[in-house]
């Protein structure tokens, strides 16, 4: 990372579910050391309800967050870009660096099926920030 602080873009199709929990995941374990970014290709009206309780259930709260339309700007600012499971929506800058997270998405999904992807999802996020912040 070149950046003192990287920027993470989180990405899915309605920045309802998975992408607010990985941005939400970030902020927690890392603070004020990155800088999170979260958007959707076709964003939704508001949060995941059952997302929200499910962050809620380890003490993360989500429900101020509202989904958003993904900016070609923020893959711009952005050091690391993941996607979850929109497909080629995202813009593609050189120099930046790309993953894609299989994880099922949460829309519908009972809260043991959300719970599931939340704990993926802290797995995923732990590891990220162990690769780009210094220790």
């Amino acid at each position: 990372m070149n950046a003192p602080k990287p920027t993470v873009l989180f990405v899915c199709v309605h920045n309802a579910g998975r992408s607010q929990m990985a941005a939400g995941w970030l902020r927690h374990l890392a603070g004020d050391r990155v800088e999170v970014l979260s958007g959707g290709s076709a964003p939704a009206e508001g949060i995941n309800p059952v997302a929200v309780e499910a962050m809620h259930e380890v003490g993360i709260d989500i429900a101020a967050h509202t989904p958003r339309a993904l900016a070609t700007d923020d893959v711009r600012a952005s050091d690391v870009v993941i996607t979850m499971g929109c497909g080629d929506a995202c813009p593609i800058f050189p120099g930046k660096r790309y993953e894609d997270w299989a994880l099922t998405d949460p829309a519908g999904q009972g809260i043991d099926t959300v719970r599931a992807v939340r704990d993926d999802i802290k797995a995923r996020v732990e590891a990220l920030v162990a690769e780009i912040l210094p220790a």
